[in-house]
């Protein structure tokens, strides 16, 4: 183990309306060290947290002035955090469905295994859209064969990332910016030789009634999936086929 384990809850956030203020206090009840990221946001939720400031001293706020996807706010978030002398981060989604209750406990596995990721694993409460639930099933397939079985889902993004090597394989992609981001950060950081821990987590949907926000296009972001799975069939098939290295590109 590592001589200094530190860990921040990275929120990235992108029009999460009222829900982002309700995350990062719940987030803020059970672990002091929080940055949220505001990817471009047009609602004004970017400045809901202006006055949490000053009451918590662990809370840090990023404006990114352009909308740049998950992943790239991930990425300055994680260069923040690395900057800022953090060892690791704990991704969770603004919009609530992420259970902040269990953010202590996916810490303290991190904390005992510092050089793996820590994958939360999903468990659906029955207000789960079966669409969704449904539709992951694939992805999951082929993120199982790509990685021979160590990443269990690849779009739950409650998760643990050692900082350095997630910023390595991020910066050396031009892809993993949008929706491709936590299937493919997955693969690609298990293809450089971090260990998979995988851990159930409760994930809560909210209706719209309720605040609940979904940025997903279906027909874009599932093309998006799509060309992502290729590039990473087509990657372990060399490797399969050729002993060639995973590359990151």
């Amino acid at each position: 183990m590592p001589a200094m384990f530190r860990c921040i809850v990275l929120v990235p956030s992108y029009n999460s309306g009222l829900l982002l203020r309700s995350t990062v206090s719940a987030v803020l009840a059970v672990w002091l060290d929080v940055v949220v990221v505001t990817d471009g946001s047009t609602d004004g939720s970017d400045r809901t947290l202006d006055d949490m400031l000053p009451a918590h001293a662990g809370l840090k706020i990023l404006h990114l002035a352009q909308n740049g996807g998950k992943g790239h706010a991930v990425l300055q978030g994680a260069l923040w955090a690395l900057q800022a002398g953090y060892t690791h981060a704990l991704t969770m989604d603004a919009d609530g469905q992420h259970p902040a209750q269990a953010v202590p406990d996916f810490i303290a596995l991190s904390r005992s295994a510092p050089q793996a990721l820590v994958l939360g694993v999903p468990v659906f409460g029955p207000e789960a859209p079966a669409l969704r639930v449904w539709g992951r099933k694939l992805s999951n397939i082929l993120i199982g064969m790509e990685t021979g079985g160590a990443v269990k889902d690849c779009l739950f993004g409650f998760r643990v990332y050692p900082l350095k090597p997630l910023v390595t394989v991020l910066q050396a992609s031009r892809f993993m910016r949008g929706f491709d981001f936590d299937p493919e950060v997955a693969a690609r950081m298990v293809w450089q030789g971090v260990p998979a821990l995988n851990k159930p987590a409760a994930v809560q949907y909210f209706n719209a009634a309720e605040g609940g926000i979904s940025h997903f296009h279906y027909v874009r972001d599932n093309t998006r999936l799509v060309f992502m799975h290729l590039r990473l069939l087509f990657a372990w098939a060399r490797r399969v086929c050729c002993g060639k290295p995973l590359s990151s590109s």
